[in-house]
């Protein structure tokens, strides 16, 4: 099984790479759509979230109220704390189940937004790819796609591991300061050397 980390800021690209892949053909589990499934209406973490932080963080359609605890956890660090202990092993669980199903595929990416603060991954990835770009771009993007102000979103930027350590961390650096036609050519001339280099790993 070879596993690509796909990981990178918030606004740096990540969900636009992930649907290259796919067009590419190459499965992607995605840790983000696995949160969103669990802490769907109805779903058994919501109520474990309830009872641990309280019914004012269920909407009324009995999901979590994601926009309530994001602002929690964004000012509460142990908030967060608290709400990734309960969270995150499931989340492993189900990702290395989706992976191993997948394992036929020369490659599979796991889009990981949190790679840094998430080193119970590490033993089964082989390479990590980040999307990154320059600051001031991030900034310019989470901007205009969530309408929150300059400081909210300087303060989400600050809350995630830094810009150099998942720099540090990477085996390939895909810079998206560009336009989408861009990354997505950058996106499929990677996946062309990785599959290669798959496929004759075998």
């Amino acid at each position: 099984m070879h596993v690509v980390a796909l990981t990178g800021g918030i606004g740096c690209g990540k969900t636009e790479a992930t649907r290259t892949f796919e067009t590419l053909g190459v499965p992607v589990v995605d840790l983000d759509v696995i949160s969103h499934t669990l802490t769907a209406a109805g779903a058994p973490m919501v109520a474990t979230i309830a009872a641990t932080f309280g019914h004012e963080f269920v909407t009324s359609e009995g999901a979590l109220d994601r926009a309530k605890m994001r602002d929690l956890i964004f000012n509460q660090p142990e908030a967060r704390a608290k709400l990734n202990a309960i969270m995150h092993p499931v989340i492993f669980e189900q990702a290395l189940h989706a992976l191993q199903a997948l394992s036929h595929y020369p490659y599979q990416v796991l889009a990981i937004p949190l790679l840094q603060e998430s080193q119970r991954y590490m033993p089964h990835i082989q390479h990590v790819l980040v999307i990154d770009c320059n600051p001031q771009t991030q900034l310019q993007r989470v901007m205009q796609r969530t309408g929150l102000s300059e400081e909210a979103v300087t303060n989400m930027i600050r809350a995630q591991a830094s810009r150099e350590s998942r720099l540090a961390m990477a085996d390939t650096v895909i810079e998206n300061n560009g336009d989408l036609p861009s990354l997505r050519e950058k996106i499929s001339q990677f996946h062309k050397n990785y599959i290669n280099t798959c496929i004759v790993s075998k």
